[in-house]
């Protein structure tokens, strides 16, 4: 009662507000325990626990979203309480406060049905790259429809709040001293309280996935992302002595006819070959959006979505237990550039100074290869015409303009619109980027000089719309459709490739950048790691099906090698078809850091925490070990290392 009176009268609408926003919060919850009923542990303490957490977290949201309103009626003086200035301020503010907050809780709606978690820090990339993300929106769900319906729950719940009297009740009250001074001191401690003791970590309480998502509060995990992005190794994971890391990483990467260049805290050495060719294969290299390996028969789909790729599958050198090494596209093209493990944070790709890196394009180059990147859409999306721009290759994308900037020293075509047959919010359809990159091949056959064509395709995501008549499955259905519809586009590309002159000498390699999806309730989901990886058009003694575990890292190190390359490598990945290739994986999100050898994996996490699991892959379970101190080594030195080099610029 005395708090429901510090803050009536005068202070009416900011309790109206926080009430409502906590009652929204619960109910939001109760709708992601629903959709999940069957992941979630529905035990009565995690139950009670995941909604204790959950309103913990939603003070916390609330006291910051307060703020600015506690402000105001701290310092109006009272001669202005309920003047018109008052009114029009105090009403706008609270109206288009309540739209953006229902149209954040229809967002958090749509976030989890993508992503099955609370807002994070592909969140945060979103609010970046607003055109595509908007045009997404758009081509992906009824907008007006939605905007309608948040314009009309806004004007519904200030209706309520006017039917209440609670815009009444504030402008008529005066807050005295006393009042003013509590009210304040009340919520900016609070605020004050989670800023330096709560971390949205914290709500990491269960062991259970969902259920620590579902306790987070949407708004407060976007802010925490947000600041996040940027996670320094040493102080956030658990480490060796550089020294030690180093050591056991250059024993990692060892082998037949490698060479260390230097000693110390450096892995860069020479890879020899016992028959070194001079001979140039174009590569063609196809990174593939969302292209999980559940959606082939080949791994038991029967669906038949993707019946070119199975075909391939039996007459190319096929991988069958690779691993992407995370969940974003820019996690899948620092993986095959750099061959390096998912460093915490934010990709390297997106990360600043990033240009001038040691990556597969310097193999390329030293052999005097056209490196070229295409992209459907505008290379200015998570960073990606920077990257490759600004590590040796030249930029074919929809954006408008040639230069990158003044200390990029590339070239930028931009794909016409004569080029382009259909295009939705992130680009061109994959037959069109297709066509554009066999265009530039043409031409740099009659140059008379090699290629790297690196694509990266757009089609296999929402809203999984395509040409129409090309499948059985209309435009814009569902992922199954987008999946058919590549399938479709790489069949045309090898009827169209397989009559140029160039094509008898081109290697052709097809990977995805990640799983379309990649939550579950284990704290890390190993199963929406697992994609397929092709390489083709090598001598036909070369194809096989490889059954390694490996990761995407190892991809370019094995093609290499199947070319019979010595070159100088700064990469982690190793030839798999190597007698001295270790079997291993590594993958994470932004804040996991694993490595799965056989069935075992380790989890890194911040906070300088370490989990041993054994995978029962049959139900995707992570069952809990004893701790494997050899094990856990072996994963720091990957990671700690990894880390030293890019940040202390060795990577360049």
């Amino acid at each position: 009662m005395l708090l429901q009176r510090m803050f009536s009268g005068r202070y009416a609408l900011l309790l109206a507000f926080i009430s409502w926003f906590l009652a929204v919060s619960f109910l939001l919850r109760i709708v992601f325990l629903g959709w999940e009923a069957n992941e979630v542990s529905r035990s009565l303490f995690d139950i009670v626990r995941t909604f204790l957490t959950g309103f913990f977290f939603d003070i916390g949201t609330a006291s910051f979203m307060a703020l600015p309103a506690l402000v105001y009626f701290t310092v109006l003086p009272n001669r202005f309480a309920g003047s018109k200035f008052d009114k029009a301020f105090s009403s706008f503010f609270a109206v288009l406060t309540l739209f953006i907050l229902v149209f954040t809780f229809f967002a958090e709606i749509t976030f989890w049905d993508e992503f099955r978690t609370r807002f994070n820090f592909i969140a945060v990339d979103y609010l970046i790259y607003t055109h595509e993300v908007i045009a997404n929106i758009r081509q992906s769900y009824p907008l007006p429809l939605l905007v309608l319906g948040v314009a009309t729950l806004t004007f519904l719940v200030t209706y309520i709040f006017y039917r209440r009297r609670i815009f009444e009740n504030t402008f008529t009250h005066k807050a005295g001293f006393k009042q003013r001074f509590v009210v304040f001191a009340c919520i900016v401690s609070i605020a004050l309280f989670f800023s330096f003791f709560v971390t949205n970590n914290q709500a990491e309480w269960s062991s259970n996935r969902y259920n620590s998502e579902i306790s987070k509060s949407g708004i407060y995990s976007f802010f925490a992302a947000m600041r996040n992005n940027r996670m320094d190794y040493d102080e956030f994971y658990t480490t060796n002595s550089d020294a030690d890391a180093f050591a056991m990483m250059r024993s990692k990467l060892s082998g037949q006819q490698v060479a260390f260049s230097s000693s110390g805290n450096s892995i860069h050495r020479n890879i020899g070959v016992a028959n070194p060719s001079k001979q140039k294969k174009n590569v063609v290299f196809i990174l593939t959006e969302s292209l999980s390996a559940k959606f082939m028969n080949e791994f038991g789909n029967k669906e038949n979505i993707t019946p070119f790729l199975d075909s391939i599958a039996q007459k190319s050198l096929f991988f069958t237990n690779m691993y992407a090494t995370g969940t974003r596209t820019v996690r899948g093209m620092e993986a095959v550039t750099l061959c390096v493990p998912p460093t915490p944070g934010q990709s390297i790709v997106k990360r600043p100074e990033n240009k001038d890196l040691y990556t597969i394009s310097n193999v390329f180059r030293s052999r005097d290869y056209a490196c070229n990147f295409f992209y459907g859409g505008d290379g200015y999306f998570d960073n990606m015409n920077a990257y490759f721009g600004g590590n040796g290759f030249d930029i074919y994308d929809r954006g408008r303009g040639s230069v990158l900037s003044d200390n990029i020293k590339t070239t930028r075509h931009n794909i016409e619109d004569r080029e382009v047959t259909f295009e939705n919010a992130w680009g061109i359809c994959d037959e069109d980027i297709f066509s554009k990159m066999l265009k530039v091949a043409d031409e740099q056959y009659q140059k008379g000089r090699p290629f790297l064509n690196f694509v990266m395709t757009t089609s296999n995501h929402r809203p999984y719309t395509y040409p129409s008549g090309k499948i059985d499955i209309p435009s814009g259905t569902n992922r199954q459709g987008a999946v058919k519809y590549t399938d479709y586009a790489f069949r045309e590309l090898f009827e169209k490739a397989r009559k140029k002159p160039w094509f008898k000498n081109t290697v052709f390699v097809i990977i995805a950048d990640h799983c379309a999806s990649s939550a579950g309730k284990d704290e890390i989901d190993v199963a929406n790691y697992h994609i397929p990886a092709f390489v083709i058009n090598l001598p036909e003694q070369q194809n096989a099906k490889v059954g390694k575990l490996c990761s995407q890292i190892d991809l370019f190190p094995t093609l290499f090698s199947a070319m019979d390359w010595d070159y100088e490598s700064d990469f982690y990945g190793k030839d798999v078809l190597s007698d001295t290739f270790e079997p291993r994986a590594l993958f994470g999100t932004y804040r996991k850091l694993c490595l799965m050898k056989e069935d075992k994996v380790m989890v890194l996490s911040d906070g300088k925490k370490q989990n041993f699991y054994r995978w029962e892959k049959s139900n995707n379970n992570l069952q809990p070990l004893k701790m494997d101190r050899s094990f856990l080594s072996e994963a720091i030195s990957y990671y700690q290392t990894a880390d030293y080099l890019f940040t202390h610029k060795l990577l360049k």
